[in-house]
This record gives C-alpha cells, structure tokens and sequence, in this order.
C-alpha cells in the first residue's frame, strides 16, 4: 500500500451524542464487527472495552474519551468515544478540536437531547463533517421521522436520509438502503454479524422511491453532473450518488442520515461502510493553518510526510502513574526516540516512545506519520492545547479553549500520611483535566477543588481514593461568586517607609468606574510622564489586577469594572516599584470599598424533562428555588422546562428531582452568565 492511499484510507471520526444516546454500545459493536474485539461489552454490564475506568463501569457513563483503532474494508479507523454528560463537556471539546468526523449518534425515543446541543454546536464551531446514526429503533416510542424534524429545529441540520427503517419498536427488523434500493435484515442468531441482503418487499417499495427520489434530487443539486442525469430522467449508478454525497458531507451541505439499533446489533455494519465511505480522510479537508512563532506569518501544514511536523497534545493521562500525551499529527512524521520542540514553552523534548492506542491497552510502534492520533511518553511539561513541531521549522497551531468551572468544595487529607500525597495528586489530576481548579482560600487556608458539576467533583474524590490511596474529607461545595461595584469611586493613597534600610516612596490616586456585565476589567492611565515616569506604569497596572482578584466584600474576584490611573506623586531617587505597587493596593482596596459593591452570583441554564403529570410540582419548586421559568414546551411525550436559577438553589436538585417524579424526571443545567445575587 502506497504512503498516498494509506491515508487517503485513513478515518479519524468521534462519536458524539447526549448521555444515553447510546454512543459507547455504538463504538462496542463496531469494534466487535470489525474484528478488534472477541466479545461484545456491554455498558449495563460494566464490560464495554471503551469504558475502562472502574468509575465508569460503575455509574454505566463515560467519563474520559477513550481511543481506539480498528480497519474495515481495507481503511483504518481511530475512533474517539466521548462522554455525554454536561460535567464532561471538555472532553468532547479536545476530542472535536482533532478529529476530522463526526457521528451524532440520537435516541430514537429521545430525539435531540439538550446535551446533543452542546455537543453538535462544538462540532460546528470545528467544522467537523457528521453524520447521523438515529439508535434505538426497537423502543417503544422510537420515531425516526419525529428525530429528523427535531435536527432540523434544533441543531439547522440539512439531513440527507439515506436510511428508511423497517418496522419500528418490537418489529424493528431491518432497513432499506435508498442508495443501493435493497433492504437489509439482520440474522438475531449470530449477534447480528451475518445479514441477508435482498429485494424491498412490495408492500415499502412506493415509500422507498418516493424517498429515493428526494435523495437524488437534493444531492443533483449539489453536483452538476448528476443534475444533467437527473434532469435527462437517466439511471444514475450508487457509486455517483455515492461519491456526490460524500463530496457534499464534506463541503458541510449535508447530514447523511442512518438508523438502527446497536444493543440489538442492527445497522452497524452499513454505518461502517457509510464512515469510510462520507468522512473525510486528513487529506479531504483543508490542511490546519498555524503561525511562525517568530515572525507571526501563517503556515498551511499539509497532510504529508514529508512537509514539517505540526503535532497538538489534546489530552494528557495518567497511567500507572507515568504521564501519557495524546496528540494528533497534522503534518510531518514523528519517530521514538526523536527530539521535538515545543513553541509555547520554548522546550525541546524527548519522545521516548510512540504508542498505539486500544482504550487503556497499548502497542509500541517506532513512528507515526501525518493523521495518527498517538499516546506518547516522555513528555515532561508539555501540556493540553500546545504544539509540537520541529526545531528547525516552528509553529504555533491554536490554542484550545478551556470552560470555567462552576461549583467549588472544600478538601483536606484525611490523615498526615495523605498530606504528603495529596498536593502531588492534585497536580495530576490538573495536568489531566483542565476544566479542573485548585486554589487556597486565603482567608480559611482551605484547599478549594472547582469544577463543572456534581459529578465531576465526585468522580475526582472517588479516583483519588481508588487510583492513588489517598483519603480526603469533603466539604459543603460552595458557590464559585464574583463582586462588582455600583457606582464610581476616587481614592488615592501615598507609600513613604523604611524598608530594610531604604526608604521608598510613591503614590497614586485612581478611580473606578463599574461596566455592564460580562465587559471584564479595564485598565488605562490618563496621566503624563511629567507626573510619573512611565517605568512604573506596568507595576502599578499589575497591582491593580492583583487588587482585582480579592473584592472587598467577600473577597471574591472583582468583574466587569475599569481602573482609571488619574494622578501620582514622585521623588526621584525615592520612589521605587515596591511603593507604586503597595500604595496602587491600598488605593484600589480603599475605592472598592466606596464603591458600594455587591456580590455576582452564577446564573445556569436548565432543561428539565418531565412527564405530563409532574409539571406543576417541578414549576412549583423551580420557583421556589427563585428560578425563572423561560419556555415550556411538549415534545414526545416529556413536558420540557427551560429556565435561569441561581447556581446556589440547585445543590442536590438531582435527588430532590427524582423523589418527586418516581425516577422518571431528567434534567441538564450549563453556565449562563453572572448576575446580581
């Protein structure tokens, strides 16, 4: 096999969807189908290959992106399984940023859930081409049309169905493929791995033509070609259509529409054939652009051996306490053993070896060439989001963007032989999972662990005790607050002292002045270099951030403020930066105080599914919890509340949730924004 068509039949495709949707029983039978495992794993059953951690296996979730690889019909296929839920959301963010296709896998019942909002919109921010596999066929309530009409409300999809199921629920036998006009029925007794394909039985074959007909139409728009043929009402060949579709699945026109059911092991194997098929390989889609970190000039890396490496670490793991770093190769080639630059940190490091991902098994491999995404070791401080590239030939890709965490809990080790491990373990789990935050509260000396929910927190508790044998008392979380100020405020404050036998001087008057929510601080001088030379400017700027980061109400971060620098006194040979940046300190603390502040608490947005009955009680207690209720409205079966709630009223809402309507209640909740507490 040439170096061309190897990654001309190369598929880097993640699976993404709401929790539930069923995205891990999806990735376990295309591993099963396509030879890579024996057995088939099951999530109810704590066995799936993907969901590796005993964390995992436990809650029946995924909650790291696992990695895996597999061929299908001569094309090899690195598969990213992500999480569904809302507290893992980064994982699907790093995992989108490299990957090159996407499935959106949706409950047939469900239809687009709030999460696979989340998720899709990622997928579009990176440009990722998708396509859809509509699971779940054989549940009471499945509705494939009724999902399709909610990708095109919810998510402005343009799907393309390819796909008619039939049957539906407990009938649910097989499907009938638009593109080829054959129907697929699958054998039960071979757990699906045999399947008879045949003639549209009579009764479907007026469906299936009216649909082929849509088919065609809509891709003859996209294709010139194809127009002509369809216009001229000639019989156009699958691998046309085939190769129309694949072309506009990858421009972003289209979303190619399957379904099945992958607990019930059908539709699998044509979703296989539609991956490699649709999905673009590394060299379909516009090579990544970078910058030279020098010069800031931009660099097109292109999906080839030989061009310079361009490498971005998406994910950094802890295994058997050695730190692992998976990247993906946009250009260029990797070899173990080799030095490589790091542009962000201005470090070369060494790669001591490549490793071939299976979930948490592994194979050595010697290199790894444009496309592969690989765990490598060696990696000492390279960290999530940064570049590695050559020495010679330098650039920087983008940085990844990270969320902000929402809810705090306080930690401490349980006994003197945990304080020595806890500071250690902390560190890993950050260089793991950067949504993750550790800071000391000044004012209590505890240490604070933020996150973005719940079950975040919890699952990181449970993984210190279990993975590293350190204990660790918990605290009430607390409500991650900011402060602002109502109204300007002046104040000016003067540093003349004796410090180790110097004396320093200098002082500063300023105002703040408060900005509409979400603007960030501002700082600017309005003053001249006659009456401060401009040396002391940054020190004074950055002890006004400083000031900035502890309020005077609560000491909680100070936002949505601007400091202006107005006026200062100087002695020459006196003044120093200790004293600009001691009496800037004294100024800021001393104008915030004038300034009326106020506490900003975090404000979510909440979806909550309920059935029809329940609908007044959850209203009821949503309103108690002072939230305001934004839409209501019915879809399958389930009343949907949205709503805004402050983040402090939400602790334990799951539970109380649950009790009030018999299990049956789900809901998603997602920062919105900080408002006036």
């Amino acid at each position: 096999m040439t170096k061309t068509s190897k990654i001309n039949n190369l598929r880097n495709i993640g699976i993404i969807a709401h929790i539930d949707a069923g995205k891990t029983t999806v990735t376990e039978r295309i591993l099963y189908y396509t030879g890579r495992s024996h057995k088939i794993g099951e999530v109810h059953d704590g066995e799936a290959v993907m969901d590796w951690m005993p964390d995992e296996q436990e809650r029946g979730i995924t909650i790291t992106s696992a990695v895996t690889t597999c061929r299908w019909r001569n094309f090899d296929i690195q598969v990213i399984d992500t999480p569904g839920h809302v507290d893992f959301t980064i994982e699907v963010e790093r995992s989108l940023r490299v990957l090159d296709g996407a499935i959106g896998v949706f409950c047939a019942v469900g239809g687009v859930e709030p999460q696979s909002e989340t998720v899709w919109r990622q997928a579009d921010k990176y440009h990722v081409p998708k396509i859809t596999f509509i699971n779940k066929m054989d549940r009471i309530g499945a509705s494939f049309f009724g999902t399709i009409e909610m990708m095109k409300k919810k998510l402005n999809a343009n799907p393309l169905i390819l796909q008619l199921p039939v049957g539906k629920e407990d009938n649910f036998t097989g499907i009938i493929d638009l593109v080829a006009m054959k129907q697929i029925v699958w054998d039960e007794d071979t757990l699906g791995a045999t399947f008879t394909t045949g003639d549209i039985p009579s009764d479907l074959l007026e469906t299936a033509n009216d649909y082929r007909e849509k088919l065609v139409e809509a891709v003859a728009e996209t294709d010139d070609e194809l127009m002509e043929a369809y216009l001229s009402e000639k019989e156009i060949a699958a691998e046309k259509l085939n190769s129309a579709i694949r072309k506009a699945t990858i421009n972003l026109k289209f979303i190619p529409v399957l379904c099945g059911s992958a607990l019930k092991n059908k539709g699998v194997q044509p979703l296989l054939d539609a991956i490699v098929r649709f999905l673009p390989s590394p060299v379909d889609i516009p090579p990544i652009k970078g910058i030279h970190p020098e010069t800031g000039q931009i660099i097109e890396c292109h999906a080839q051996e030989k061009s310079p490496l361009a490498a971005l670490i998406f994910k950094v793991s802890m295994m058997e306490g050695r730190k692992l770093s998976f990247i993906r190769i946009y250009s260029g080639k990797i070899k173990a053993g080799s030095d490589i630059f790091n542009p962000a940190r201005k470090i070369t490091e060494k790669l001591s070896r490549i490793l071939r991902m299976h979930a948490n098994k592994r194979e050595r491999i010697d290199k790894a060439g444009p496309g592969s995404i690989v765990g490598v070791i060696g990696l000492k401080d390279s960290s999530t989001g940064e570049t590695l590239c050559s020495i010679s030939d330098p650039v920087l890709l983008e940085k990844m963007e990270f969320y902000e965490p929402v809810i705090s809990i306080a930690v401490e080790p349980k006994t003197h032989a945990d304080q020595e491990k806890f500071i250690q373990v902390l560190n890993k789990f950050i260089a793991e999972d950067p949504t993750l935050k550790v800071r000391e509260d000044r004012d209590t000396g505890q240490t604070i662990l933020s996150g973005m929910g719940e079950l975040h927190l919890e699952v990181i508790i449970s993984r210190m005790q279990r993975e590293f044998k350190t204990s660790v008392n918990v605290g009430k979380p607390q409500v991650v607050y900011r402060e602002s100020i109502q109204k300007k405020a002046q104040a000016s404050a003067i540093f003349d002292r004796e410090v180790a036998g110097k004396r320093h001087f200098g002082g500063v008057s300023l105002k703040i002045i408060p900005l509409a929510r979400g603007e960030g601080n501002r700082f600017k001088s309005e003053i001249s270099a006659e009456t401060l030379p401009e040396i002391f400017i940054p020190s004074i700027e950055k002890s006004v951030c400083d000031a900035l980061e502890n309020g005077s109400l609560m000491g909680y971060p100070v936002v949505d403020t601007e400091v202006i620098l107005t006026g200062g006194s100087y002695k020459e040979s006196l003044s120093s930066e200790l004293a600009y940046t001691v009496s800037t300190s004294m100024a800021c603390r001393n104008a915030l105080q004038k300034g009326d502040p106020f506490l900003l608490e975090p404000i979510m947005d909440v979806e909550v599914f309920v059935p029809e009955p329940y609908t007044g009680e959850i209203i009821g207690d949503l309103n108690s919890r002072n939230g305001k209720i934004e839409a209501i409205e019915h879809k399958m079966g389930v009343q949907v509340i949205k709503a805004t709630i402050p983040l402090s009223k939400m602790f334990g809402y799951s539970t109380s949730l649950r009790s009030t309507t018999q299990g049956r209640g789900t809901f998603t909740m997602q920062f919105s924004h900080f408002d006036k507490a």
